[in-house]
C-alpha cells in the first residue's frame, strides 16, 4: 500500500535513515546518503551488489517511508518495450471494430476501390490507437502517475543490452515516445531505482545517468541489528552465535553465499526447533535453510566444526 499524499521530503540522510528504519529497513550510511541524495539531485540511483543483500528491499522501504506507489519492473531475458512500456489492447479493439461494424460500411459507401476506401479510414483508424485502448506497463504508469511515485527496475542486468538502451531515454529525461501519441513527459518525475545482481556488465550510458552504490553483505553487528528488528523474540545467545556462523560461511568459496533472508529463515528454523544454542548436529540437520546446492553443502558440514569456533571480529 502507498500513501496517496506523499510525505514531505526528508530534511537529510539521517532522516531519510529514521524513515527507513521506522519501515524496518537499517541502512547503513552509504546508501542512505545515496538514497537521499538521488531523491535530490532527480537522478536514478543503480544499486549494485550479491544476490540477496537487501537492493530490492531499500526499494519497497524507500516507497513506504517516502509514501510513495511502489511500481515495480522485474527484469529478465528477452524483455522488450511491450512489456515494460505499454502496449495496445488488440481484443478490445477487435471488439470496438466489430461493434462499428455497421458505422464503418456506411462510412464506405459509395467508396470506388480499395484506395478510396483506405482514403476514409485513414483519420478514423486512429481512433483505434489512443488512450482507451491503451494498456500501460511500469514504466507508463511511473511517468503518468497522479503522484511521485517510485519504480524499481529490478535486476537490469538480466535484460538485453538492448532494452538497456531503450532504457537511456527514460532515464535521462523522464520521457518516452510512443509513435502513435507522441512524447510522454512524466508528470511528476519519478524516484528511479535500479538493480543489479553482476550478471552482466552495465554500460557506460547506463551508468553516467544514475548515482552509483553498492550493497554488500552486512558486517555482523549490522547483521545482528537486522536480526534483532526482525525476529524481536529471538535468544541473545543464538542470534550471536548464528550471525557469527553466517559470516563465517560466506568467507568461504561457496556456489551461492548466504543471503540476508536466508540468515532470517534460518534463524525461523532455529526459533521453532526450540534451539538455545548451535551445535554441529542442529547446524547439519537445518542446514537447508542456509545453503541451496548440494555441493555447498557437503563443503560446509566437512567444516562445521571450525566454523562453529568464536565469532569473527566485528560481531
Amino acid at each position: 500500500m502507498h500513501d496517496p499524499n506523499p510525505l514531505q521530503p526528508p530534511a537529510g540522510p539521517d532522516e531519510l535513515a529514521r524513515a527507513l528504519g521506522a519501515v524496518g529497513y537499517l541502512p547503513s550510511r552509504p546508501l542512505s546518503v545515496a538514497l537521499y541524495l538521488a531523491l535530490e539531485l532527480g537522478r536514478p540511483l543503480l544499486l549494485e551488489g550479491p544476490a540477496g543483500v537487501g537492493k530490492t528491499e531499500l526499494a519497497r522501504a524507500g516507497a513506504q517511508a517516502l509514501g510513495r506507489e511502489l511500481i515495480r519492473l522485474q527484469c529478465y531475458e528477452g524483455l522488450d518495450e511491450s512489456r515494460a512500456l505499454f502496449a495496445w489492447d488488440y481484443p478490445k479493439q477487435i471488439l470496438f471494430t466489430q461493434l462499428l461494424r455497421e458505422a464503418v460500411a456506411g462510412e464506405l459507401a459509395g467508396a470506388r476501390g480499395l484506395a478510396e476506401a483506405a482514403d476514409r479510414l485513414g483519420d478514423g483508424a486512429s481512433v483505434f490507437y489512443g488512450e482507451r485502448f491503451l494498456v500501460p506497463r511500469p514504466i507508463l504508469r511511473a511517468l503518468r502517475s497522479e503522484a511521485p511515485s517510485l519504480l524499481l527496475v529490478d535486476e537490469v542486468d538480466r535484460a538485453d543490452p538492448e532494452f538497456e538502451a531503450f532504457l537511456l531515454e527514460v532515464l535521462a529525461d523522464y520521457q518516452v515516445t510512443i509513435p502513435e501519441l507522441g512524447t510522454v513527459r512524466a508528470r511528476h518525475a519519478p524516484l528511479v531505482v535500479l538493480t543489479s545482481n553482476g550478471a552482466r556488465d552495465m554500460s557506460d550510458a547506463l551508468r553516467r545517468r544514475c548515482l552509483h552504490a553498492f550493497v554488500d553483505y552486512p558486517e555482523p553487528s549490522r547483521e545482528l541489528a537486522i536480526l534483532r528488528r526482525r525476529l524481536p523474540g529471538l535468544d541473545e545467545a543464538l542470534a550471536s552465535a548464528l550471525v557469527a556462523f553466517v559470516q563465517r560461511l560466506r568467507a568461504l568459496d561457496l556456489r551461492k553465499a548466504p543471503s540476508v533472508g536466508e540468515t532470517l529463515d534460518w534463524a525461523r528454523a532455529l526459533a521453532t526447533l526450540g534451539a538455545r544454542h548451535l551445535d554441529p548436529a542442529l547446524v547439519a540437520d537445518t542446514l537447508g535453510a542456509l545453503v541451496k546446492f548440494e555441493e555447498d553443502r557437503a563443503k560446509v558440514e566437512g567444516k562445521l566444526t571450525k566454523l562453529l569456533e568464536g565469532p569473527p571480529k566485528g560481531a
